[in-house]
């Protein structure tokens, strides 16, 4: 049975911009950015967390704890709200993130806190492809299914950098306040609000949809072999840097086997390979948002342990340094905002051209360089964060089939992560546990040749234009 898709790779998209009702937008925008929120907040609390359970090496795990069932459970989530209807999924997330946040401060051992957080980052995955799914719903009823609610996608994209970007600081002043116990519970006001104002403003799902969808039609088998053949991918990145865990590279390559015989035999399968595979913008998309990212996180990763090991900096002086890449990501999400409409071409260019010059100039970076120029360089960073990151998104949401959009926006998420990670393992690979001059410069060269490849992609890549370029 062939599926609908939303958009094909010649078919022109008018793109039509779309304002999205404030209340409608605002507990989305509060649902997605939690996420990003206990991502960030959590590294200045590590120290207060080890030192509490006298736990070692093994706090680490409360990183993976999030990141893991992150990058399993955004496409799952997705196809949940696909299936049973995005507010449901919505509010069941955060049920979950309230629950966790609330419980987590009493944990009384390590492997308690760490459970607490896998529950938190299932939690957590459900409000972005459900905030989509609700999005397309809302943009297809209210302007037609050409239209595309940029402004929408530019606050939820802003909403995530501003978290990453806010993390730290929140996370360090509320554990000198209180102590670690706070960086969970702060969740708790947030994720009320949000409860509330979904249960005010958000629609209500279709009542005939909870009928029409059977476990069966979920596909648990291939939900089971994703999860497991992406624990074992991520596993095995993780471990690059100290003692690569063949096992699970073998793991990965056995249930990616097992995956992709399961999946095209499958009536509804939970990754639909065959609509991938048919809807080349929509799979180029995946893989340019992993690249992408594996710059982002490597930059993000890398240079505040260059900054303190190479510079010489404290940890608060290099998470000001690192400030003005964080902030020029809010800022040109917006102005990218008003670009998208104008053509995702100009959008791609932009951010893969700067994220090309700011990688190379990292090769210029030496212990002895002035602070003002690690300031110039972090700013030039920053600008193609926003660009990269509304662009992908953009072009995700007119390319996915309509009926699938949560499972769609769920796995570009989960493409993300795993940028993220081969982040994690090229850092460590590059620069090792002693961030010098020689090392910054190897991850300069190949970040630069990655942003080199994106910004040919984005230059020559016909499918833009079908998906709502103009030139």
């Amino acid at each position: 049975m062939a599926l609908p898709t939303a958009r094909t790779a010649t078919e022109p998209v008018p793109p039509t911009p779309t304002r999205i009702p404030l209340g409608f937008l605002t507990p989305i925008v509060l649902g997605t950015m939690l996420n990003a929120l206990n991502s960030s907040m959590l590294a200045v609390a590590l120290l207060s967390i080890q030192k509490a359970f006298d736990a070692g090496a093994a706090v680490i795990w409360l990183v993976s704890g999030l990141y893991l069932p992150t990058a399993v459970a955004q496409p799952t989530m997705g196809r949940l709200a696909d299936a049973f209807g995005a507010r449901r999924i919505f509010g069941i997330g955060l049920v979950l993130v309230l629950v966790s946040a609330a419980a987590a401060p009493f944990a009384p051992t390590l492997g308690w806190l760490i459970a607490a957080r896998v529950v938190l980052g299932i939690g957590t995955s459900a409000a972005y492809p459900a905030g989509m799914s609700m999005i397309r719903l809302w943009a297809g009823t209210h302007t037609g299914e050409g239209a595309t609610p940029t402004g929408g996608l530019g606050a939820i994209s802003a909403a995530s950098q501003a978290a990453v970007a806010l993390g730290p600081p929140l996370g360090g002043v509320l554990v000198q306040l209180v102590d670690w116990r706070a960086i969970f519970w702060v969740n708790v006001p947030i994720t009320l609000t949000a409860m509330v104002m979904a249960l005010i403003w958000l629609p209500a799902d279709d009542p005939a949809r909870r009928d029409t969808v059977t476990l069966r039609e979920l596909d648990l088998p291939g939900m089971a072999l994703f999860t497991g053949e992406l624990c074992g991918l991520m596993l095995f990145l993780l471990s690059l840097p100290d003692h690569p865990r063949w096992w699970a590279l073998a793991v990965f390559v056995v249930l990616t086997a097992a995956l992709i015989w399961r999946e095209l035999r499958a009536h509804r399968p939970f990754v639909d390979l065959r609509m991938i595979a048919r809807n080349r913008p929509l799979a180029a998309t995946y893989v340019r948002c992993m690249a992408t990212y594996v710059v982002f996180y490597s930059i993000t990763y890398a240079l505040p342990q260059w900054l303190q090991q190479g510079r010489g900096l404290s940890e608060s002086q290099s998470g000001l340094v690192m400030l003005p890449v964080a902030i020029l990501g809010i800022a040109t999400t917006m102005w990218a905002t008003r670009l998208v409409d104008r053509g995702l071409r100009t959008v791609l260019i932009t951010g893969s051209g700067a994220l090309c010059l700011g990688s190379a100039a990292l090769a210029l970076f030496g212990s002895s360089v002035p602070i003002w120029q690690v300031l110039v360089i972090g700013a030039v960073l920053g600008l193609p964060n926003g660009f990269n990151s509304l662009g992908n998104q953009t072009l995700m949401y007119r390319t996915a089939p309509a009926e699938q959009i949560g499972t769609a926006s769920g796995l570009l998420r989960t493409s993300q992560y795993i940028g993220a990670n081969l982040a994690s393992a090229l850092v460590g690979i590059a620069v090792g546990t002693q961030a010098d001059d020689s090392g910054l410069h190897l991850l300069a060269a190949v970040i630069t040749g990655i942003s080199l490849v994106l910004l040919l992609n984005a230059a020559t890549s016909r499918h833009l234009r079908g998906a709502g370029d103009r030139g």
